[in-house]
């Protein structure tokens, strides 16, 4: 009898453990400030005023650069970026790892591109179990969100006519 219990008991919380889960999922600013690693990004989130709407409804795919990511860049453009007369041109970035709707990893390997809410398109590519966004490999896909889903990527990707100092 007691093994039915822990059974029924088991099979209930596999029922339930999904809504669970949902019901305490964050937003995307939310999950980026809990996860611990992108201290950079959430700045530049601040800075460049789209917490809003990445708080928002969505859906949203991002793409999230770590700070092991933005530490890549030339040094001082962070900074730079940061900078309240730099707030367009680091919207302008920030929203190129921004793709409209959701797309899991499995869609992600199925396009060759998709249009950013920056306007430009990235590009998709898969070979040898690597996923890669333009020149940054996906290093944890598939994190979900409130309003969408974050791929963790290595790399700051820029759009064409933004070039960093």
């Amino acid at each position: 009898m007691k093994l039915f219990g822990k059974l029924s008991l088991m099979a209930l919380l596999a029922v339930f453990a999904p809504v669970a889960v949902h019901a305490q999922q964050g937003d995307i600013v939310d999950t980026a400030v809990a996860a611990g690693k992108f201290n950079t990004l959430v700045a530049a989130v601040k800075a460049a005023g789209l917490v809003d709407t990445l708080k928002g409804p969505g859906p949203f795919t991002v793409f999230a650069p770590t700070d092991e990511a933005f530490a890549k860049l030339p040094a001082g453009t962070v900074e730079d970026l940061l900078k309240p007369e730099n707030a367009n041109k680091l919207r302008a970035i920030l929203t190129y790892h921004v793709v409209p709707g959701e797309l899991d990893a499995s869609q992600v390997t199925g396009i060759k591109s998709a249009t950013t809410v920056e306007g430009d398109k990235v590009k998709f590519s898969a070979m040898d179990g690597n996923v890669m966004i333009n020149d940054a490999h996906v290093v944890q896909p598939d994190i979900r969100t409130s309003n969408g889903i974050v791929h963790v990527i290595d790399t700051v990707i820029l759009p064409k006519p933004i070039n960093t100092p």
